[in-house]
């Protein structure tokens, strides 16, 4: 797993713009894929980021980047709880959380449209989502939206300028390190 793909899938998270990214990743040996997940996160716990996978399948992996205090922020949101309580999670902390979300994801079950919630999406859009089955949204960026639009319009463009600038300074020699914000 190579830098440069973390930094143009995840600057946002990188940057402390969002909470969280989902990116998927192809390897040759799981056992490699291991060990660069385990050192991968020696680097990025040192700013506040975990690298996490979701599902495991021959040859790939579905990835997810996060900053653990901030998904405890935004669990914390009273509509995510009560979201997140309606489809089945006991326990809204993300230490219980993420165990539930990653059973759903390996479990063979329909994908879990919460994840939304771990990415920094409104809860009004996972929602939205959810009830519409993915019709009827206002717009598509990042996510379908369902809430205010035009609060969402200038969140995609202030990911895309954040995805540019990053892959911009990697180009030019900075490292994935370099480009890490720490948690505030």
């Amino acid at each position: 797993m190579s830098e440069e793909l973390i930094i143009r899938s995840a600057a946002p998270t990188l940057a402390g713009l969002k909470t969280g990214s989902l990116f998927p990743c192809r390897f040759d040996s799981r056992e490699t894929f291991t060990r660069e997940i385990r050192s991968f996160n020696r680097r990025l716990g040192r700013k506040g980021l975990r690298l996490m996978p979701l599902r495991l399948t021959d040859g790939g992996a579905l990835l997810y980047l996060y900053r653990p205090d901030r998904l405890q922020q935004d669990l914390e949101n009273d509509e995510a709880r009560a979201l997140l309580t309606e489809i089945g999670y006991d326990d809204p902390r993300p230490g219980r959380c993420l165990p539930r979300l990653l059973a759903r994801f390996r479990g063979g079950e329909e994908f879990p449209h919460e994840i939304g919630l771990f990415l920094s999406y409104p809860p009004e859009d996972v929602r939205g989502f959810i009830r519409h089955k993915g019709r009827h949204c206002k717009c598509v960026g990042c996510w379908k939206v369902y809430g205010d639009a035009a609060q969402a319009l200038r969140r995609f463009e202030s990911y895309r300028r954040c995805t540019a600038r990053c892959c911009r300074q990697y180009a030019m020699g900075a490292s994935l390190d370099d480009l890490l914000v720490a948690a505030s």
